[in-house]
């Protein structure tokens, strides 16, 4: 809009006339304004003898805006069937064997889905005598015997286990055998492999089994440490808050599976290693690769189930 007909276009601080587009400081107005008032002002004096007052444009830029408020990100997850707290958990362990080995240390993150939220973390060292991984994992186990509230720890472990709907592990078949033993509850709730059981984007170009770390670098984040248990959940939950279907993901991960072993010849065993199936584990002899129904179907080989029924992901 044109100013009107014989007004005065703004200066900016250093003098130069303002664009009528350019945004103008309040204060910066100020000095200006009172150059233009005698030093004596007369109180009867019309108000419509300053320019400025009656200047409607220069006030123009000052007007505040009521801030929009918009939706959230992440819309809130519409299938009622996916899980909506998620307890991300980690362990370290003083060896490989849960039958003479020992959990050293645990960490778990609580996460919501439909706000891609992480709402509370836990991190805490287990007493133990001796750790044979310590050049694994870096835990000396004579700090894990200092003094330190790990038995209250324990406690609100329990706490997170008990609002979460689905426990995620990045490899469920070595964390879940710990729980039960020693001080660790049992956990008797579901439990979604992140590793095995989630199929990621292909434009992630991931492999079909990605490590944490592979995971973490293709969704753009940061790798800063490793081989401890909570920051291994937090590389987890920050691929969670970028993956933008998330509920489809965690849905089909979900989905009952059973044990499938590869009918390949052996040279064409290429293309169920790019499956995601392993050799001579635990079906020896044998490419194989827990399945649901549908992904089993959509492989482009026979496969043949060596379980007979899919687990039902409950905590024996």
């Amino acid at each position: 809009m044109a100013a009107p007909s014989g007004s005065a276009q703004p200066l900016d601080p250093a003098g130069r006339e303002a664009s009528r587009w350019q945004q103008t400081s309040l204060l910066s107005l100020v000095p200006a304004a009172a150059e233009e008032c005698p030093a004596q002002a007369d109180p009867a004096e019309p108000v419509a003898a300053e320019p400025a007052l009656a200047e409607p444009v220069a006030l123009a830029p000052m007007t505040l805006r009521t801030p929009v408020q918009t939706a959230p990100a992440q819309a809130v997850v519409s299938d009622p069937a996916c899980p909506q707290r998620l307890l991300i958990l980690d362990t370290e362990t003083t060896g490989l064997d849960p039958e003479r080995d020992h959990c050293i240390e645990v960490g778990a993150v609580l996460f919501h889905v439909a706000s891609r939220a992480v709402l509370s973390q836990l991190s805490l060292l287990l007493p133990c005598q001796s750790n044979a991984a310590e050049e694994i994992n870096g835990i000396d186990a004579s700090v894990s015997r200092l003094e330190q509230p790990w038995q209250a720890g324990l406690h609100y472990f329990q706490e997170l286990v008990a609002s979460a709907d689905v426990i995620v592990a990045h490899n469920v078949a070595f964390d879940r055998p710990w729980f039960g033993r020693g001080p660790l509850p049992v956990i008797e709730k579901p439990w979604l492999c992140s590793m095995e059981d989630l199929r990621w984007p292909s434009e992630r170009r991931l492999k079909a089994t990605p490590s944490v770390r592979d995971l973490a670098l293709a969704y753009g984040i940061p790798v800063w440490a490793a081989h401890r248990a909570l920051t291994d959940c937090i590389y987890l939950a920050q691929v969670f808050e970028r993956c933008e279907a998330l509920d489809s993901l965690l849905l089909a991960g979900l989905e009952p599976r059973r044990l499938y072993r590869a009918e390949l010849p052996y040279d064409q065993r290429h293309l169920a290693r790019a499956a995601g199936f392993r050799w001579n584990e635990p079906v020896a002899k044998a490419w194989s690769r827990r399945l649901s129904e549908r992904e089993a179907r959509e492989l482009d080989f026979c496969v043949k189930p060596v379980e007979p029924e899919p687990d039902a992901r409950e905590a024996a």
